[in-house]
């Protein structure tokens, strides 16, 4: 078992920890603001934009799983440096690319050593801290981070571009990532399982490519629609895939991903939870870049600006969420985070065409409070229902119902509104006799119908009022039904926690010694059998004892 590390000493390893974190979670959406940036610069098409983005969360998600299985056999301090040192190195190089083809292939690349920092950070944290009610905390600065970070990006990517090119985005990285690496070299204690089991390269295998696969076909599907069949087949392909991972687990003595964890229903709620909070965030951030960018027209920086309370207040209620579990049980925090985020969502999905951003702060302020409720509960259940050796699967499982929930957020959410805005867009803007090739551009986007309608030569200023006015109020329309769908899975996830998630339960990674000894690993049922076996046992040898004296004393 790992040295239990100084109280200074493992708070200080967890600031290294979240800094880690907060690296490769701003990665994902700090781009976001510097599209029209390399559009410019390196003349990238839509296509090579979509990959530029996506191909980090691709090579990303569809490597945690093996990431974390190999950070467990070899070394979880190990695979945080390796990672941070090859999330640095490509980095630099990212921002070195003169062509729009060397940064997809650096992203990526990027990708690749984030897979190995993320479960890392959490499985390090579990195994740093023993005390449950400690570990809980820094569960909860964890959850914070991971959840804030990602709003942040497009402020910090804001501020940069306000002075800076777009390569700033990937040079602030390597500063960070030096501090990280000789901080993590100090502070960081060694820690792999304690049972190095074989090796399971076909299941690896069949993971990486089955979430690789799937996750392209879903983020394909806001662009190229649901019904492509290049989506579905993708979708159909990954999906299989999958399943055959899990029935090539279930059949091998060695899994890289033990299928009867999901049996406990406190890993299975937990992660259902992550996966479903998670759908909410993303696509609801995916919706509101546009909102306020196009339809109350604020430049990135300021929408940026206006979306950071929903971080500040992350930062403040997830920390102290383990507080709240203290005195409430999980049960009843998760589900109850969860029902506000349902409410947010649902405040978010009345927002106004015009002067809409008191009722927007007022949503993501309410979401916010509900994911912060969420997230560190939900994360310590996944983590306390796995042994200590599993600490770095446990973590990538986790990291992976974040990504895979981040990314059907958009695509489904982003399909919803595209569902609602195409076809209003092209009956209004043919009713008022808009040219084909402006409502061809409007139907893209809503974007694509402010520019055209500023920007096409020989559109009457009536005409090109119409044109903008359409598109926001189709866009508008959209998302109102979209953001209610998102209510709805919301209110699904509370009720899947509130039916079966445990209000309290044992923590498989505590040690307990003595006659009580692997109670800890059971349910509370088994326990109880146990105790009463235990117990029945005991007064059976006290009555063999003292009958055993009787006899003596009498043949004396």
């Amino acid at each position: 078992m790992d040295e239990i590390e100084p109280f200074a000493r493992r708070w200080s390893a967890l600031w290294v920890v979240t800094g880690s974190l907060m690296v490769i979670t701003l990665d994902t959406t700090i781009l976001n603001v510097a599209i029209p940036s390399l559009v410019k610069s390196l003349g990238s098409t839509t296509s090579q934009l979509q990959w530029i983005l996506d191909g980090y969360t691709l090579v990303f998600a569809g490597l945690l799983l093996t990431c974390g299985a190999l950070g467990d056999r070899f070394g979880r301090k190990g695979a945080l440096q390796i990672g941070l040192a090859l999330f640095g190195l490509a980095s630099m190089a990212s921002a070195l690319a003169t062509t729009s083809n060397q940064l997809i292939a650096t992203r990526a690349l990027m990708g690749v050593g984030a897979a190995l920092i993320m479960p890392a950070t959490l499985s390090l944290l579990t195994n740093m801290f023993h005390d449950p009610k400690e570990r809980a905390r820094a569960i909860g600065v964890w959850a914070a981070c991971a959840g804030a970070s990602g709003a942040i990006g497009p402020v910090l990517g804001g501020l940069l571009l306000r002075w800076f090119s777009w390569h700033s985005v990937f040079f602030v990285n390597v500063p960070l990532i030096i501090v990280l690496l000789v901080a993590g070299r100090v502070l960081l204690p060694t820690s792999r399982a304690e049972k190095a089991e074989r090796l399971d390269p076909f299941g690896a295998l069949l993971s990486i490519v089955g979430l690789v696969v799937l996750l392209w076909g879903i983020i394909e599907s806001p662009s190229a629609g649901l019904g492509a069949p290049k989506v579905y087949l993708a979708i159909i392909i990954g999906a299989a895939l999958l399943v055959s991972f899990v029935v090539w687990e279930l059949r091998i003595d060695h899994p890289m991903l033990d299928m009867r964890f999901f049996r406990n229903r406190r890993f299975s709620a937990a992660n259902i939870a992550i996966t479903l909070v998670y759908f909410a965030m993303f696509g609801q951030m995916f919706v509101m870049n546009q909102y306020t960018q196009v339809v109350l027209g604020y430049s990135p920086l300021e929408a940026g600006l206006r979306m950071a309370p929903m971080s500040m207040v992350m930062l403040v209620v997830a920390p102290n969420a383990p507080r709240f579990v203290d005195r409430l049980g999980t049960k009843i925090v998760v589900g109850t985070g969860l029902l506000l985020a349902a409410g947010g969502v649902f405040i978010v999905s009345m927002v106004p065409v015009s002067n809409g951003y008191p009722v927007l702060l007022a949503g993501i302020c309410t979401l916010a409070v509900g994911m912060g409720c969420v997230m560190a509960p939900a994360t310590e259940s996944i983590m306390g229902s796995l042994p200590r050796d599993k600490a770095g699967v446990g973590s990538a499982m986790n990291d992976t119902t974040r990504q895979m929930g981040g990314a059907l957020g958009v695509a489904v959410i982003g399909s919803i509104l595209a569902a609602v805005y195409r076809p209003g867009v092209e009956s209004q803007m043919g009713a008022a006799g808009v040219p084909t090739d402006v409502i061809a551009a409007a139907r893209e986007s809503v974007a694509g119908a402010v520019l055209r309608a500023a920007n096409t030569p020989g559109l009457s200023p009536e005409l090109a009022d119409q044109v903008r006015s359409i598109g926001i109020e189709e866009y508008v329309s959209g998302l109102h039904v979209a953001m209610k769908i998102g209510t709805v899975v919301l209110l699904l996830a509370a009720f899947v926690v509130f039916r079966w998630l445990p209000a309290r339960a044992e923590d498989v990674r505590d040690e307990v010694h003595g006659p009580l000894d692997g109670l800890a690993s059971l349910t509370w049922a088994e326990a109880e059998g146990a105790l009463e076996l235990d117990t029945m046992e005991l007064e059976r040898e006290r009555a063999e004892t003292t009958s055993g004296r009787r006899t003596d004393g009498a043949t004396t």
